[in-house]
């Protein structure tokens, strides 16, 4: 049978803060309608801060006397804007009801050996607010590709309709991953700052001499840590053996639906979804 602290985890997964040696300092931001599980120890010592004072701490199996024994021991200093709370037995559990801004959040306390050693929560009013992205439908989506195909002779001879266009072509010292048996080579890159959409141009060189196969869905490139998926791609989902092939493909926004106002100075890797090998039908006869 799993212990109070697995099923705690295991009910709140939404809330759940669990730690280990890498992710022992947490934040999050405040909902008064969410229930927030918190792993600690006995032998280490979690505070939990607020933006500012706490008006009131509400708890039960929790004590704030040293003399006086309970499954958790928890000090705050009045006015304070955080407290802090240790486990004294193993398989402890406990709640804690905090008052602030003239709302209640409440706390689940668990024992466990991995503990949050801080968290830090955070008012999410005052968050800077994000401009969400453009809503643009398949048709314009297209547009700006075939915008960036033609670049050359749009900013020739309708420099007009270019003028917000960010370009950057790598030449002779392009952005090229390998993936051992294929490369993907970024040549040119796009940005439709009123779309805020970005545009890129790459090729995908096959270096075996086996078919390549890719979702032509599957496009997108990798920032630092994070990744953003294509928005639409001009793509076959074919290499061919021994050959290269050139594909167009554009982000839009960022993957939780605000601007994303990525600048062509970043470092961009071209990632695909690659799928499996499957025999030729004259392979298998033979």
């Amino acid at each position: 049978m799993k212990s109070l602290t697995d099923f705690l985890l295991y009910l709140l997964p939404a809330f759940a803060l669990s730690a280990d040696e890498t992710n022992a300092i947490q934040s999050a931001m405040l909902d008064e309608r969410a229930v927030y599980a918190v792993a600690v120890s006995t032998n280490r010592v979690t505070t939990i801060s607020f933006p500012s004072a706490l008006s009131a701490i509400d708890a039960a199996g929790v004590s704030t006397d040293p003399k006086v024994p309970g499954p958790f021991q928890l000090a705050h200093t009045r006015g304070a804007s955080f407290f802090s709370i240790r486990a004294l037995a193993p398989n402890a559990s406990a709640n804690i009801n905090v008052r602030w801004n003239k709302r209640t959040y409440v706390f689940e306390l668990v024992e466990s050996n991995k503990p949050v050693l801080s968290l830090i929560l955070e008012d999410r009013s005052t968050q800077p607010s994000v401009d969400p992205a453009p809503q643009l439908s398949p048709t314009q989506l297209l547009a700006l590709l075939d915008k960036a195909k033609a670049f050359p002779l749009l900013k020739r001879h309708h420099p007009d309709v270019v003028s917000d266009v960010d370009f950057v072509a790598y030449g002779n010292k392009p952005s090229i991953s390998d993936f051992n048996d294929y490369e993907i080579r970024l040549d040119e890159a796009y940005r439709f700052n009123k779309e805020d959409t970005l545009v890129f141009r790459a090729s995908l060189k096959n270096k075996s001499a086996q078919q390549i196969t890719y979702r032509p869905d599957s496009l997108a490139v990798r920032i630092g840590n994070r990744v953003y998926h294509q928005s639409v791609s001009d793509a076959s989902g074919i290499i061919p053996s021994s050959a290269e092939t050139t594909v167009y493909f554009a982000i839009t926004g960022t993957p939780d639906g605000g601007r994303n106002e990525l600048s062509l100075k970043n470092n961009f890797t071209v990632l695909i979804e690659r799928l499996p090998f499957e025999p030729s039908a004259r392979s298998e006869a033979k």
